[in-house]
Order: structure tokens, then sequence, then C-alpha cells
């Protein structure tokens, strides 16, 4: 247990200056969001930010920085934003594509390094999950060698990097393949070859995803930095801030949870009883920026590796997450609801494909044809089939469990001081999964969607007329193959009594 007079979190990070990489996507935004908020004293933090859609990374910049969640920021105090400098570059780039006065600054500045930067989609070919995810690491890294001053590398994996194993520890997992061959593999080979050759180079692993941040563990365990990894579960809303319930895309159980609540997902394939290892954005942030004070403080010779996932003192199952977000989202529906939020888990195979067919294709087929009658263009199989390919993703999830050893984010807890672990609050066993689910779908409403609260009267009518249509479609499905059955076995029972009467006579 930490002294309450041992050097705080925020006390450690005065004066320092970051350099952080991804800075522009979800966990990016709260990682520079918290550094303002929490560590005011800090010097400067650089921000990579790449050109993207003809957008160029000043624009880019700009934009972000009058959004959520910079805007209570800006509201507060907003001379502290003067210290997000951007710093145009590409991770894909060797030395970053960086302006010699840009690496010249960061050399001569930057103790503390965030790489963030990651492609998250589980459905990128083999060459660009490895160029952004691993060959992207690598650069950081040789950038990171050149710092004078580094104190602290965090490079952000994921959980789910070693997807083979049962039980996930706290340590590095050597490759069977080298990092250096695999990127050198990847862009000498055609599109071609290298799709036919995937499955045989991911080894087992699930995606190109997994397989790609694995890769970059590796180099980052033989980088000789003063690192840690970081390995976050499924980071989902925040619990607190920058506001309760805060989310702004549509990743992971988030789609999911839309799609089910617009009534548009009615089955998946999941097993009830598993547990979903859920983290909350803020707690995420929070343990990651502890998690550099620790590594600036020990200096470690190799890497240390923490699993930043919610224990076994406080679980959540898939079940009791659909349930209860089945709850929430039927008090607190979407508004532009296609259909009545009535879905389903199940393990059986053959019955949830039975589901996908009578549940999601037959009445995308049927609304699109009333849809092309009235003289407008169809949409809703093409939306199904987008649908269905992403459940497909994710169902290796949804039927696995893993178990997650989180013992150094709990001794992280117990190092910090009574205020930094207040300030830096990532005690999962303080969430009440049932208040956190109701925040998460609100935040998704007011966030992801942009669902005024105003809008919720109206939403419930659309949901309670929609409750007695899906009812109707029932019964009237019910009836209609209760016919066609009677009309099949009706015949055969007549035909058997001409025959019993015929041989009687």
């Amino acid at each position: 247990m930490a002294s309450e007079d041992a050097t705080s979190v925020s006390e450690w990070f005065h004066g320092r200056n970051i350099f952080v990489t991804g800075g522009t996507g979800f966990m990016g935004k709260v990682l520079i969001y918290k550094l303002l908020l929490s560590c005011h004293n800090l010097g400067n933090i650089f921000v990579l930010i790449r050109k993207k859609k003809e957008v160029d990374p000043q624009t880019r910049l700009q934009l972000i920085m009058q959004q959520e969640p910079f805007k209570a920021i800006k509201e507060k105090y907003p001379e502290r934003l003067k210290k997000v400098i951007l710093i145009p570059g590409e991770t894909t780039s060797e030395n970053l594509a960086l302006s010699t006065d840009d690496k010249q600054r960061l050399l001569k500045e930057v103790s503390v390094v965030f790489h963030m930067a990651a492609n998250v989609k589980f459905d990128l070919s083999l060459k660009e999950a490895v160029n952004i995810n691993t060959l992207g690491t690598m650069n950081v890294i040789n950038l990171a060698k050149q710092m004078p001053n580094l104190q602290s590398f965090i490079h952000v994996s994921t959980s789910y990097c070693q997807c083979t194993e049962v039980v996930l520890e706290e340590r590095s997992y050597s490759c069977i393949v080298q990092p250096e061959k695999v990127i050198d593999t990847v862009n000498s080979m055609t599109d071609e070859v290298l799709k036919a050759l995937t499955p045989k180079i991911l080894n087992g692993q699930p995606n190109t995803y997994a397989f790609s941040k694995s890769l970059a563990e590796d180099l980052v365990q033989r980088s000789g930095l003063p690192a840690g990894v970081a390995r976050p579960s499924i980071v989902v809303a925040s619990w607190k801030e920058p506001a309760p319930g805060w989310i702004e895309n549509m990743n992971g159980p988030t789609g999911l949870m839309i799609g089910a609540g617009k009534g548009v997902i009615r089955s998946v394939l999941c097993n009830y009883n598993y547990l979903l290892n859920l983290i909350p954005c803020d707690m995420a942030i929070n343990a990651i920026i502890a998690f550099a004070w620790k590594v600036g403080k020990e200096k470690p010779e190799k890497p240390i590796f923490m699993n930043v996932t919610s224990g076994d003192e406080n679980p959540i199952s898939w079940g009791y997450a659909v349930d209860t977000g089945k709850k929430h989202a039927t008090t607190h529906p979407f508004t532009g609801l296609l259909w009545y939020p009535g879905g389903s888990i199940t393990t059986l195979k053959f019955y949830h494909w039975i589901r996908v067919i009578f549940f999601h294709f037959l009445p995308a087929y049927l609304l699109d044809a009333l849809i092309v009658l009235t003289g407008n263009k169809p949409f809703l199989v093409r939306v199904q089939h987008k649908v269905n390919a992403g459940i497909e993703m994710i169902q290796y999830y949804t039927t696995k469990q893993w178990e997650f050893r989180n013992e150094r984010m709990k001794e992280l807890q117990d190092e910090l001081n009574s205020s930094d672990r207040e300030e830096f609050f990532m005690d999962t066993k303080a969430i009440s999964w049932d208040d956190y689910l109701l925040r998460y779908i609100l935040g998704t409403r007011q966030y992801c969607l942009k669902d005024d609260p105003s809008t919720l009267p109206r939403a419930r009518k659309v949901l309670k007329c929609l409750y007695f249509a899906d009812w109707f479609l029932k019964i009237g499905l019910l009836i209609f193959f209760t016919w066609i059955i009677y009309s099949w076995i009706s015949p055969y029972g007549e035909m058997t009594t001409t025959k019993f009467e015929i041989s009687e006579i």
C-alpha cells in the first residue's frame, strides 16, 4: 500500500511532454481528455494525426477539439487545450512520415509515449492488419528508441491477442513466426496468394486483428524500452467520465445493442451463461495512465504486461447483459425502430439459422418488396446481409469463454495513494451492472445515435405500436403455418379413411 505522501500520478506527469498515436480514436480521445483534466501541470501532448479522406490533419484536430469529450475541457479549462500539439504523420510510414523539425522536437522533448494507433476491424485483409497494427508499432518503437529522455512507453494491445489460450496471463507469449518476417511476407505477395494463405498464417487465431496485435506485442517485448503492454478487454461506454454512458462508436457490444434495440437483430449465436468481460472506457484509460506512472517509476528492463479487465469479483454474463439490456431498451427505446426489439440468444446453430431466415431475411425481403411497390429504393436486405456478416465475425467471441488474470491491475490500485484512487478510479467492483447498462443505453441514444432525450415519448408510442404489430404478425404466421400443415395432413387423412372403408367393404 502506497503511503499518503508518495508521489502522485499527476505529480509524476508534472512538466512531462507526451507523444500519443491513435489520439483521434475512441480511447485516444478519452486518454487526452483525462490527461488534460487530471494532470493539468503536464507539458505538451503531441498527437500524431494523418490525412484521412481528403481531410488534412489540422482540420481533423480542430473538428475533434470542438466535439465531446473536449467540450467540457473547453468550457472549464480552455487554456489547457493549447497543450495539444498537432504532429502530422502516419504510423505505417518509415519515421512516421515526420518532418525534420517535428522529429527533432519529439526526440528532444518527449518522455512518455502512448502508442494506441490501431485498426480494430476483424475483417481487414492480412496485409492491412499487419501494416497498420504490426508495422505501425515497429515504426513507433524505432522512433522511441531515439528518445534520450524516454521514461515510459505504453503499448495498448488487447486481452484477446492470444485467443487459443483459455487462461490469459499477464506475461509475454512467444510468436511462432517473427513479426519482421510476416511484415516482409505480406508486402511481397500478391493479394490473391496472400488471401489463400491467410488461414494457415493465422495459425488458429480467429481474425487478422488478433494475429497482428500478438505480433506487435512481440516487438515491444524485444524493444529494450522501459515499456508496459496494456491489454484492455471489451472497452465500452464510460462509467463516469467524460459523462456517464459516453460512447461514440458502434464497435462490439454497442453495435449489437443498437441492432437489437432497433429490431434488426433477432437472433445471435451466444452462450447465455458465459461471462462477458467489459471494461468502461474511463476505467481502462485511468488504468493505462497509472500504468505509465508505474513503468516510469520502476523503469523495468523487460516490459510489464497488464490485463485491463473486469475481475471475477463482479462478473457479468452474456445472458444477464442481454436480458437487462432488453429491459432498458424497451423502457428507453431508440428512434427509427424498424421492428419491436424481441430478439434472443441461443447456442443451437440450426435453431439460430432458422430464426435468421424467418426473422432477419424473410421480413427484409417482404418489406423491401413493399418499399419497391411504393416507388422507393429497397435497403433492408442489404442491411441484413451486413448485419449477419457482422454477427458471424463476433460469434467466435460470444461462444467461447476466457479467464483473464488481472492481479497487476489490482496491485496498481493498491499502489496509488487515496486521492489517486479516487481521481484515477479503476475498481470494477464498484459497478452496478444494472445501473451501468441503463447509462450505456441512454449514452448510446444521446452520443452515438444523436437521439435527443425529448424524442423518448414519441419513441415509446412507436414501440407500443410495433409491440402489437409484432404479436399480430406472430399470430398470423402461426395461423398460416397451421393451415399449411392442416392442408398437407387433411388429404392424407381422407385418403387413409377411404382406404379403410374400402377394405371394410
